[in-house]
Formats: structure tokens, sequence, C-alpha cells
């Protein structure tokens, strides 16, 4: 496995110049294509767990795996592509509606990783806010920040939407552009002297495991529960058609997908150890994911 580091700018300049997908590498004798599958991977936990156990899945059917680390959107482009094979985290039909209006014509989902994921504004459970309207006023409480990741993600263009809202007086707030990792420092130095904070926040991700933490309520329905899937382009299923057939029986529990995270952040395992420790105890699963 390489893995491979790629700026937006990069692959938009790829793709502008026109920038062929290779062709169909011939069949081995068993089956399986002598091919490289790249997985587009942004900086988040909760893709990089999903991604580390189908790269060994993927592995084990006989592929070459590469990892592409892109922003988000840039990754639904290189998809449309035929450069980026498969992604794992993809939030429908809410959180990243925007892309998927966008690529859907040239994307397909091929499977359902997991089913009724909660997301939105999220503040430890010792503040008395319950209510994203509850904030209305309070600016200076929460030094005016609600803090995110980074821009074109789908929650924070869903929190660009909810400072937007008239309905809600968010005046004093803004939008933290940060990464995953700063808002976890924001949970870090905030919850041992128990001061107020808000962050965005989703299912799964190893946050709930450690931290007493609450979702506020978004009374005017910006925030809904969605589906996480794996898409990739289509005809996928006609160039690599192993590779899509073990993606399209994938699936996973949310817990689990937490407690690798927990795992990484608590006691450094890495993702690539937790992958193989998953598909150790689901081996069943696995198994019939490979056919078997």
């Amino acid at each position: 496995m390489r893995f491979t580091q790629l700026s937006t700018l990069l692959t938009a300049t790829l793709m502008t110049a026109g920038v062929q997908a290779a062709d169909q590498p011939p069949l081995t004798a068993d089956g399986v294509e002598n091919a490289t599958i790249t997985f587009g991977m942004p900086a988040w936990t909760s893709t990089e767990a999903p991604t580390a156990i189908a790269e060994q899945i993927l592995e084990e059917a006989g592929y070459n795996v590469e990892k592409t680390l892109l922003a988000q959107p840039a990754i639904f482009q290189g998809m449309q592509a035929k450069q980026i094979d498969f992604f794992m985290d993809a939030w429908l039909p809410y959180t990243e509606q925007a892309l998927w209006r966008e690529y859907q014509d040239d994307l397909q989902k091929v499977a359902t990783s997991y089913e009724n994921v909660p997301l939105g504004w999220v503040v430890p459970a010792y503040v008395e806010e319950e209510t994203i309207g509850d904030l209305e006023g309070k600016a200076d409480k929460f030094d005016g920040q609600i803090v995110t990741i980074g821009a074109g993600a789908g929650i924070v263009d869903l929190s660009e939407q909810v400072m937007a809202d008239e309905d809600y007086d968010l005046d004093g707030y803004q939008l933290a552009y940060t990464s995953e990792a700063a808002m976890m420092g924001v949970i870090r130095d905030k919850m041992p002297n128990e001061e107020p904070f808000i962050i965005t926040g989703w299912r799964p991700h190893s946050m709930f495991s450690q931290y007493d933490l609450k979702f506020l309520e978004d009374t005017e329905g910006h925030f809904k529960y969605d589906n996480v899937y794996v898409l990739s382009y289509q005809g996928i299923e006609d160039k690599y058609p192993r590779a899509y057939d073990i993606m399209s029986r994938w699936s996973i529990n949310v817990d689990d997908l937490e407690a690798m995270m927990a795992a990484y952040e608590n006691d450094n395992v890495s993702f690539e150890d937790s992958a193989a420790a998953w598909i150790k105890d689901n081996r069943k699963h696995v198994d019939e994911m490979l056919g078997y």
C-alpha cells in the first residue's frame, strides 16, 4: 500500500489537463484484476477507520490499494474523473446534498455503511443550553465561536445555513474554520474546568465515547439524520467487477468505528492494527464480502 497526498489544486490541474484513467488491466488467473484501487480520504477519523478496513479486505482479494488525502469536494471531482475509485464516508441525502446534486449523474451509491446517524452543533453536557435558539444573546459566554472543520464539508455548509437563518438570532457568533484535531483540542482545553464551548460534531466519532457531550436541538431543521454510503463512479462495476462486488456487501456498526477512533486517540492504536482486529472479529462478514 502506498499513501499519496495530493492537494485540491493538483487534482483540479490534472483534471483540467484531461488526464484519463488507466485502461482496464488484464485479469489474473484467479479472476482478480491486477490493479490498484484508490480511496479518496479527507483528514477525518470517521473516514480513516472504515477505509483502513476496506483497504485490507481488498488487499486480501489481491488488489494493490492507495489512499489519496484530499478535501471532500476534490474527492467527488476525482471520482467523476475516475481517478478516485471509492469514498467511504458520504452523508446523504441531507448533509452532502449539494455535492451529490452536482455529481450524481456520474456517481453511484455502492453500499450503505450505516444508517440514521446524527450531526450538528455540540456542547458539553454541563451547559444549560439545549437548542440552537438558546444561544441567542450569549455570544460572550461561548467566546463568539462555533468551531468547525474546513470549508467545503457538508456539516460546514449546513452550519453556514444556520448562521444565516433569520429565525435564529446568532449576532456576535462566527464560524471558526479549523480542523477535526483543533476541535478535539477545544474539548480537551475546555472540559477540565467546565468552560462552555460549541463545536460541530457527528457520529461516529470518538468524542462521544470519551466525553459527556450533547447535540443542540436544531428546531429549524437544518441538521437531519443521514445514512452514510460508499460511493464510486458509474461503470466501476465493469472496470473492476471484483472490487465492486466486494464493496457492495460492505457495512459496519457505528459503535465499532467509535471504538477504533477512541483506541487511536487514547492508546495510539493505529487504524491499520484496529482494522486487522476488526477483520478477525468479523471474519464471517468479511468472508461474505469476499464471496467465500
